[in-house]
This record gives C-alpha cells, structure tokens and sequence, in this order.
C-alpha cells in the first residue's frame, strides 16, 4: 500500500492541534511545580490533564515514574532535612532510609496485569482501568515520603492526583510535588498530572474532598481523615492509625527479637504507624529479653514515680499523645522528667500492666512499655486487644508455628512481621514493596497501582475459541 505523505502530515497536524487544545484547556492559575492557591483550577488542571494522561501507553507511564525515581533520587538529602526542620519528627539517617524505600520499592506498570478467561462461549478480558482524579491527603509524619510513593502507583494505575498535604509538613511535601513535576517534564509528560493545594488548610480540604470532578479519594492519616472521605460517599482508600504490639514467646532467638524491637521501636523515633509500640512477653524469658534490649541501647526506666508522671504527661487522655513529645528522642522526653540520657539511647522500656496507657493507645514515641503474661496463649490474647482489632500491623518473634498461626489469624492485621522488625513488612530489611499508605480500615491492605484502578470486563461472545 503507498501511504500519501501530504495525508500523513495533515494527521500529524490534527492530532497537534488537539492535543494543543487540550493543554490550553488546562488553567493557568497554577504555579511552578504543579502549586495551585486554587483548589478548584488545581482540580480542573488534573482533570484535563487526565483525558491525555489515561490515553498513554503502560510504557510511557512507565518512562514519568522511571525518571521520577531517577529524579528524586539525587533529592534525597533535601528532602529527609527539610522534613526534619519542618516537623521536627525523627531521625534525619532514618528519613534517609524511608525516603530510598518509597523511591526504589514501589511498584510501578509492572502492577498492572490484566486477565483473560475462554470458554466455549468466548472469550472475556479483564484489564485495570484508571479512576480518573484522586484527591490524596498525607500525612506529617511520613511527608515527601507518602508524595512520591503515591505520585508513582497513581500515575502508574492512569491517574491524575491532586495533593492536600498537613499543614504542618506541607513545604517539604509540596517540595516533593515539584520535584515530581520537574521529573514528568523531563520525561515528556503532560503537565499537571501531579498537583497540590499550595497553602492547605481544612476548608480547601472540604473542598476538594466533595469536588464532583475527584473521583476517588485516598487518606493516609489518623481515623479522623478516614472517616472524612469516607463520609463523601465517593470510593476512599484509607490508611488508619494503629497500635502495633510485639510478641515474644519462649521460642525467640531473645538477643535478636530484642535487637529487632529497639531497632524498630527506634525507626525514625517511632512515628511510622507500624513500628513496634509495646511488647508482650512469656515470663520465663521476660527478665532475659529485658536485659537485651538493655544491650541494644534501650534506657530501663524502673522508678514508678517517674513512669506515672511520664505516663499523665505523654498521653494525657485516651488516643491523645502529647504533640510536643511525638518524634523526640529519649534523651530529650527523659530530660522533662529530670533523667539525664546519653544520646546514643535508643528508646525507653519500662514493665506495665496490660491496660496502661501507653499500651493501649498508639503513641508515636521512642517509649516501649513490656507487658509480662505466663504463657503464649495469654500473650495472643493480650497483643490482640492492644491492636484493638485495627488490622494495622503486629510483630511476632517465635520458632513455634503453632503460635505464629495462631496469632496470625486472630490478629488479622494487613502486615504481620515474624522474626524482624517492623520495617521488614514494608520493604526495608524485608521481603515485597515499599508501603507508605496501608489500607487497613477500608480492606485493600498494602496499596500498589492496581488498587488505584477499576477493573472492568470486555467479552467476546461466542468467537475466539480455537481448541
């Protein structure tokens, strides 16, 4: 067949012109980086930026998010300091290592499999469609890190995303936004793909939450964001608060489980909503394990006095921690209460009773109460009533299967770490991809690009069957 170049051309041109339509359907009102004031224009900038976007093949998709980790990677120091002196949370060598983990271990195209069914009445194809816009809230605890792994899975699943970031992490957060755009820029994708609410506050929340053109929500926060997209009535992906506890049974290898459990009771001084926030443990090995957790640089905090001063001031009422301590280190909590730490210590222990209040809510401190029981069934049964049934994360450490499947069965938490620590059930030290949005209150679990899309059906009835 001879092809006519002037045809060709003239395709070319239309198709050109089209596209160009479409971007100058985009506001202008945004500014470097994918920023908007407006929550609106930032809205409509991802909605017209989604028709070019879900029309791209999985290889260019694949291409924006191989830069954006290319990109960002040479960000990485910035990004973990100014995070850092924005929130004050944390360990600057931690955010490090979180930040390699969100760029270097989240899934990209490779997610998105579809599926094909045949029988004698045809065949059926299953494949992943994109959502269309999600408006995505993170968190201050985990903020350019929750940026980029969302930025990668969303874009990878067809979508676009509007970014409503905590006030309180919102500079380093929309830091991270414009980096993510510089990369899609360089990778020749359209603009605003990836955009942010410049100044977030709670009514430019509200605002975008109930917008009719975002179609999906997604929360990475406390209940009290899950509950807000939830309320809308539109399709939410929410990551709640948890509580997770770790188990030592007399089966553990005792000097590695307490090298584990102050490892990630430590990890970025204890503000990922899966590290370890108490331990139960067997009495026959209570007193050992204590003494190895001694030996990984954790303070033993025995004066009652002191532990119930501690208590009334780090968490002064139910699921309330004590802004001022989240994140700190234990030479500076200790220093409140006139005990003078080194800063090489690691995290504070101290024995509890099972319904104290730092065992049973969440508190995001370098702070680990030891619960004491007789045997592992009472320490099942106690770890499961300090998670409350939030299906987070709980930490084993045994060599007995039957209390492994034990407890991992009534626990029914979305991560469940045996014999490590905590950061091993999201990529770190461990097996599988990185997790910086974990679905436990709406049941996807561990999030990845494919739960980002909609999966639909097409059939070819009656034809296509070739045995």
């Amino acid at each position: 067949m001879t092809v006519n170049e002037s045809v060709v051309s003239r395709i070319v041109e239309l198709v050109s012109q089209e596209l160009g339509k479409q971007e100058a359907a985009i506001p202008a009102g945004g500014n470097r980086g994918g920023l908007f004031d407006d929550v609106d224009q930032a809205v409509e900038a991802a909605w017209q930026a989604q028709k070019i976007w879900q029309r791209t093949s999985l290889e260019e998709r694949k291409k924006v998010t191989d830069k954006i980790i290319e990109h960002l990677g040479k960000y990485i120091e910035e990004l973990s300091r100014s995070e850092l002196e924005e929130t004050g949370y944390g360990v600057y060598e931690d955010k490090i290592t979180k930040h390699k983990n969100a760029l270097y271990q989240t899934p990209s195209v490779e997610d998105i499999v579809p599926r094909m069914q045949t029988d004698d009445n045809g065949v059926a194809l299953f494949e992943y469609a994109p959502y269309g816009v999600i408006g995505a809230l993170t968190p201050s605890t985990n903020p350019p890190e929750t940026v980029i792994n969302n930025s990668i899975i969303m874009l990878a699943a067809g979508n676009t995303v509007v970014f409503s970031t905590h006030p309180g992490a919102h500079r380093t957060s929309n830091r991270a936004v414009e980096l993510v755009n510089e990369a899609i820029e360089m990778a020749g994708g359209p603009k605003n793909i990836i955009v942010s609410i410049k100044n977030p506050s709670m009514e430019k929340t509200n605002q975008l939450l109930n917008h009719p053109k975002v179609t999906m929500l997604c929360a990475t926060g406390g209940p009290g964001v899950v509950k807000a997209i939830l309320s809308t009535g539109k399709k939410g992906i929410g990551a709640g608060a948890g509580n997770p506890p770790a188990l030592v049974d007399a089966t553990a290898d005792i000097p590695k489980a307490a090298g584990d459990i102050i490892r990630g009771c430590s990890y970025d001084y204890n503000i990922p909503c899966i590290a370890e926030k108490s331990v139960v443990a067997e009495d026959s090995i209570c007193d050992r394990l204590i003494e190895e957790m001694q030996k990984n640089k954790a303070y033993l905090l025995k004066d009652k006095k002191i532990i119930d001063e501690m208590t009334r001031v780090l968490m002064p009422a139910e699921d309330s921690p004590n802004k001022k301590f989240i994140g700190k280190s234990p030479a500076h909590i200790m220093k409140q209460f006139g005990v003078e730490l080194s800063d090489d210590i690691k995290a504070v222990i101290f024995e509890a009773p099972r319904d104290h209040m730092l065992v049973m809510n969440e508190q995001m401190m370098p702070v680990l109460p030891v619960v004491r029981v007789p045997d592992a069934d009472a320490a099942i049964e106690v770890a499961c009533d300090i998670e409350h049934g939030r299906r987070h994360t709980a930490i084993c450490h045994s060599n007995n299967i039957k209390t492994i499947t034990e407890y991992a069965r009534r626990v029914q938490c979305t991560i469940f770490v045996n014999n490590g620590p905590c950061f091993a059930g999201v990529g770190v030290e461990g097996v599988g991809n990185a997790a910086l949005t974990i679905a436990g209150p709406t049941g996807e679990g561990v999030t990845t690009p494919v739960t980002f899309t909609r999966k639909r059906k097409c059939v070819l009835a009656g034809d296509l069957n070739i045995r």
